[in-house]
């Protein structure tokens, strides 16, 4: 069932601006007649010339939205410079209203561009159906709409205008929930290392789940990967790397470990590198971000360690990894978990609770318990020590340092983190990340 219509009035030519009341009252008409109720809610995209308040599209359109009483509280015009800032316009309210079904009546010429733009700024969380932009005479013809096809038929310069226009636009807007915020670890030696963990402040992604510096996007998110992008280039800036040389981790929640300037596996949890020129990160939204330098042999490392990779050992193998390619020595290596979900909030089905368990019988509580409460930060520093890393040159600062406030428990701190285990499916993503300085 369609739960949202737009109608694309942006950039119509002149032999279609004249009539252009008549086709939208008919259009108008035949949604009206034939929609369910709730009428679905309706938005129209126009073009606002720099330094008007009205072109001439939205005067001529104007008396034709009149009269329609079951879609008035529905019925949106929806202006702006670009069609990039119309249609993010647009978006925003149909996250704001968690609608999913679109169908969008546009003219013909406009339609292969309006489908990259939805390619860029949308995900396959949302289901887009296109009708032209023509009278219909009956509700059977509303109803017929063209599949949407994944090719693309624009000019590739044409589609480079349309990404210019996006970034413009993402670019030009505020930064939401405050200034964007680096947690740093006194650990890590600044003067050789560059690192930080993100938190939830400072970036443009405003889905409440997701705002608002959320680093990562998937088809399942409604955060499309330009906005992550925008919000990535943002902390690159505040923090001083190249986004451009930046490599993160690809999760799988197991414990491969990826070498920079090697064959890069499918997917992997930890990576390691002794390059200058890259920034390497691993996410989090629960699962711990894990932090490795060695100022010695000046070689660092990430890992992303969420309860299935801890029992697996990531965080050794990521160690490991240090050690066999750059020729560290494990008493040299420096670690610091980032904020990750606390043993205060997370539980797991008690046969998943086992493996931690076996490691140590204090990471977890209520072990009798059908879903026991779980340290999977007590496990990665005891594996880890076990591996050779002395507890000094581990920072986790719910046992070791209040005062640092990096190991918060993102569960707990709604303001500061994102958290899977408090949100649900539709959670944001903060990241730690590290590199080697010139």
């Amino acid at each position: 069932m369609v739960e949202a219509v737009l109608i694309d009035l942006f950039d119509l030519p002149a032999d279609l601006q004249n009539n252009i009341q008549g086709l939208l009252c008919e259009r108008l008409k035949t949604l009206e007649k034939c929609s369910s109720i709730p009428a679905p809610f309706v938005y129209v995209m126009c073009c606002q010339r720099q330094g008007s308040e009205m072109s001439g599209e939205q005067e001529s359109l104007l008396p034709a939205l009149d009269g329609f009483q079951s879609l008035k509280k529905r019925l949106e015009v929806v202006r702006g410079l670009t069609t990039a800032a119309v249609l993010y316009t647009v978006k925003r309210s149909l996250d704001e209203k968690d609608l999913s079904s679109i169908k969008v009546i546009l003219p013909t010429f406009r339609k292969e561009a309006m489908k990259v733009y939805i390619g860029y700024l949308f995900t396959a969380v949302y289901r887009f159906e296109f009708e032209d932009l023509q009278v219909a005479s009956d509700c059977e013809s509303l109803q017929i709409a063209e599949p949407w096809s994944e090719a693309q038929t624009l000019p590739i310069q044409d589609v480079a205008l349309i990404q210019s226009d996006i970034q413009r636009y993402l670019e030009s807007l505020p930064s939401l929930k405050g200034e964007l915020t680096i947690l740093r670890s006194s650990l890590i030696p600044d003067d050789i290392f560059l690192h930080g963990f993100t938190t939830r402040t400072g970036g443009i992604s405003h889905i409440p789940t997701l705002s608002s510096c959320n680093l990562f996007s998937s088809s399942k998110r409604r955060d499309p990967q330009v906005v992550v992008k925008e919000n990535l280039r943002r902390l690159a800036k505040a923090a001083g790397f190249n986004p451009e040389a930046f490599h993160r981790v690809k999760i799988d929640h197991a414990n491969a470990v990826c070498i920079m300037g090697k064959t890069e596996p499918d997917s992997y949890d930890g990576i390691v590198t002794d390059q200058k020129d890259v920034t390497i990160a691993a996410p989090g939204a629960d699962c711990i971000p894990v932090l490795f330098a060695d100022p010695v042999r000046k070689a660092c490392g990430a890992a992303h360690s969420g309860w299935k990779g801890t029992l697996l050992g990531v965080s050794m193998a990521t160690v490991n990894a240090m050690v066999s390619e750059y020729g560290c020595h494990v008493k040299d290596i420096l670690v610091v978990l980032g904020p990750s979900v606390g043993p205060c909030c997370y539980t797991l089905p008690r046969e998943s609770a086992e493996g931690f368990h076996r490691i140590d019988p204090r990471c977890v509580r209520l072990f009798d318990s059908a879903n026991p409460y779980v340290d999977i930060r007590r496990a990665t520093r005891i594996l880890l020590e076990s591996g050779g890393i002395p507890p000094e040159n581990i920072q986790d600062d719910s046992v070791t340092d209040h005062t640092q406030n990096i190991t918060l428990c993102t569960a707990c701190h709604p303001d500061k983190f994102y958290s899977h285990f408090r949100d649900g499916s539709n959670f944001g993503t903060q990241i730690g990340f590290i590199s080697i300085r010139d």
